[in-house]
C-alpha cells in the first residue's frame, strides 16, 4: 500500500509559500481600518450625543475612533513584518 502524506508535510510546504492574495487582502485591509473606526467611533458619539442630549460627545467619538484604528493598524503593522522576518 502507498504510504499517505502527512498533514505536518502540506502545512510545512503552504506556510513556505505565501499567497498573493492572501498578502493582499492584509494590505487592503490596513487601508480601511482606519476610516472604519473613525466613522464608527463619530457615529457612535453621535448616537450617545442624541440618547444624552448633548453636543460634543461625537468628538470624543472621533478621537476614540482614530486612536483605535491607528493602534490596530500598528498592530497588524507589525504582525505582518514579524511573518515577513519569519
Amino acid at each position: 500500500m502507498a504510504d499517505k502524506p502527512s498533514p505536518e508535510s502540506d502545512t510545512s510546504s503552504v506556510s513556505k509559500k505565501k499567497d498573493p492574495v492572501v498578502s493582499l487582502a492584509r494590505y487592503s485591509e490596513m487601508g480601511f481600518i482606519i476610516p472604519a473606526a473613525i466613522l464608527l467611533g463619530f457615529f457612535l458619539g453621535k448616537l450617545a450625543d442624541y440618547w444624552l442630549h448633548t453636543k460634543w460627545l461625537y468628538l470624543v467619538g472621533l478621537l476614540f475612533g482614530a486612536v483605535v484604528g491607528f493602534w490596530q493598524m500598528i498592530r497588524m503593522a507589525v504582525g505582518a513584518f514579524k511573518d515577513k522576518d519569519e
